[in-house]
């Protein structure tokens, strides 16, 4: 770090936009600015209408309780978003963006990110015979336009990058405000410490997406308390599985009940 700070041309570089042409290694470095103050969060819990309440509505998955149902939460919600950049790299907004060209990269980054974190909780609970891991989720992106950068006036469907700005976001949140719910140790191994390195990833990732919707961005008051102690926001697993559930199935919808 002290390498970088006292290089001229480097330092020069974090006044850019982050969405100039970065290589892979140097893309931690640029979002890293914007990473922050990040707690834990691993989010979700049900409204109170029929579709998100667990009891009546018993055929949503309930990700258990404890440390392995903060692992199953974060696993839904890795599914979620490695669903979306999967889905994504099908519509013509993508496959138009030139090859090489910088936000095809950043995409192509997040895509591998969001699909290895999903991985790495998916293993993390495969691992522990006593856990019981949630089923593969259905995701439903019908109110997502997979074909348009951003939302268009009077569309009711979301851009691509308006969707990641929801997604990457959400993430941060969940993180930072569910790290309470998990244990330092599951399965011998501790997951604290893992969550806590993928929430800087994801905080990354948003503040990536956000500047390419609207440059400098990544520390406005919806995500930062700017007023008051400058931290990121956190939201509790209500407030999370509440926004999140809009873009599962039926069936794949999610019971938080237990990360109380």
């Amino acid at each position: 770090m002290s390498k970088l700070l006292n290089s001229g041309g480097d330092e020069a570089d974090f006044s850019k936009p982050l969405y100039v042409p970065i290589k892979r290694r140097s893309f931690f470095m640029y979002a890293g600015a914007t990473a922050g103050a990040t707690a834990l969060i691993l989010s979700g819990c049900g409204d109170d209408d029929d579709d998100n309440n667990p009891v009546s509505n018993p055929n949503m998955v309930n990700v258990g309780a404890g440390s392995v149902g903060v692992l199953n939460y974060a696993y839904a919600l890795e599914q979620l978003e490695a669903g979306f950049y999967t889905t994504l790299r099908t519509g013509t907004y993508y496959t138009g963006l030139a090859a090489g060209s910088a936000e095809k990269q950043i995409l192509d980054d997040l895509y591998y990110h969001e699909v290895i974190h999903r991985e790495f909780f998916k293993a993390a609970l495969m691992r522990d015979a006593s856990s019981s891991i949630i089923k593969s989720l259905e995701p439903n992106f019908d109110g997502i336009d997979f074909n348009a950068r951003t939302t268009a006036a009077g569309s009711t469907k979301l851009g691509v990058l308006n969707a990641a700005k929801a997604f990457e976001d959400l993430g941060v949140s969940a993180y930072n405000g569910a790290g309470r719910f998990i244990g330092t140790d599951v399965a011998g191994l501790n997951y604290l410490v893992a969550a806590g390195k993928i929430v800087s990833v994801e905080a990354r990732h948003a503040a990536l997406i956000r500047d390419l919707v609207s440059e400098g961005s990544f520390i406005d008051s919806d995500i930062v308390n700017i007023a008051t102690n400058g931290l990121e926001i956190s939201k509790t697993p209500a407030q999370v599985v509440a926004v999140a559930n809009t873009f599962l199935k039926e069936g794949s919808k999610l019971n938080v009940s237990g990360l109380v």
